[in-house]
């Protein structure tokens, strides 16, 4: 779940936070289809801008990347360090 807070603020139980107008939903560590329904929650609650989804997993990846597409948003996708992935959808 992601929650619109301000100040960059990240509580333990927050899943996101807004940080310059993106909103920012971290589904790192969910299991599918956990990523993909919390994209498409902020994606149908936000209707335009940027979001930034992170997620670890290949599947995630690909899941998240089709919806948001499929709802006509545009998708750019950076690899981490680590391993993960920043989605950036834009509308």
């Amino acid at each position: 779940m992601y929650h619109n807070r301000a100040n960059n603020e990240r509580s333990e139980n927050n899943r996101g936070y807004m940080m310059h107008d993106i909103m920012t939903v971290d589904a790192r560590g969910l299991s599918c289809p956990q990523p993909a329904m919390l994209a498409q929650e902020a994606l149908q609650k936000t209707g335009e801008g940027t979001i930034q989804i992170l997620v670890d997993s290949g599947t995630a990846r690909e899941n998240v990347s089709r919806l948001a597409r499929n709802l006509g948003w545009n998708v750019t996708v950076e690899e981490q360090p680590d391993g993960s992935y920043r989605l950036i959808l834009q509308k």
